[in-house]
């Protein structure tokens, strides 16, 4: 794993944005939308599992993985904070997220569980996120014309979350965390996570009126399902989570790397970068 430098991003997002912010493709700004607003309680929920797990690690092994969760938690707190700004503007406009209430009471089924199971919860949403990421970086089209403080958002989050994309995991596996319980919730968090997503995007449709519109279902059949899109596109690294041998850097990061040394002018670090484990 490289050096996971915490990172804050400059771009001003207190002035409003369009409601059709992606370029004006209703299906692309729902599905963010959507996204965006399971990330304030999605990213806390992680911070919070990963920590919750590292305490439970014997001291030696804590400070082989100290400098990994320092800098995943810097980053996933970033993230948080700059999604919380964007939710604002969506709150604003109207859009009603269902999905954190939802996410939250499922959670609450774990309190008093064994931190690994949060923590499994964790690794394969990151491995979601992982997958995400590299697509978007991968395609960074599917932003054109998109308002340009957003774009930025996307793709340095993108970066981002292939950079930590091994951390969650690592941890889960120093903690003596079983591959059955890692796929049992890689398919749990598969149902979950996308049941989630639809419906969000469904409910952001609706309430700006449309859902029924061809345009629409042109574009999500075009994200989603068209060659090289989203879901399609995805599916060999989903079966991949499920190998006995899988680890998160076995997903090529080089996108990840690219974009960060090309937009060093978007960003600037914050403290000293955090040195990581080999």
């Amino acid at each position: 794993m490289t050096e996971l430098v915490v990172r804050r991003l400059l771009i001003d997002l207190q002035p409003p944005f369009s409601r059709d912010w992606c370029g004006g493709d209703a299906f692309s700004t729902a599905f963010f939308n959507a996204l965006s607003m399971s990330f304030p309680f999605g990213e806390q929920f992680f911070i919070d599992a990963v920590r919750d797990a590292m305490a439970t690690l014997p001291p030696e092994v804590q400070e082989r993985y100290r400098a990994d969760v320092r800098g995943f938690i810097g980053q996933e707190a970033t993230h948080r904070r700059i999604h919380s700004l964007f939710n604002a503007h969506l709150d604003q406009q109207g859009l009603v997220d269902r999905w954190t209430s939802r996410a939250s009471k499922r959670m609450e089924l774990m309190d008093g569980a064994d931190p690994r199971h949060a923590l499994a919860v964790t690794a394969a949403t990151e491995h979601f996120t992982a997958m995400f990421a590299e697509w978007l970086l991968a395609r960074p089209e599917i932003l054109d014309g998109a308002e340009p403080r957003l774009r930025t958002m996307w793709l340095w989050h993108s970066a981002e979350e292939l950079e930590h994309k091994s951390v969650a995991f690592d941890i889960y596996k120093a903690a003596g965390g079983s591959d059955e319980w890692r796929t049992r919730w890689f398919r749990r968090v598969t149902v979950m996570f996308l049941g989630d997503l639809m419906r969000q995007t469904v409910d952001n449709l609706r309430h700006e009126k449309q859902l029924w519109k061809w345009a629409t279902w042109k574009s999500a059949a075009r994200i989603l399902l068209g060659r090289g899109g989203l879901l399609r596109g995805n599916l060999a690294g989903w079966r991949l989570y499920l190998r006995s041998d899988f680890h998160p850097d076995q997903q090529d990061s080089s996108l990840s790397a690219r974009w960060l040394a090309d937009n060093g002018a978007q960003f600037t670090p914050v403290g000293a970068p955090a040195a990581t484990s080999a």
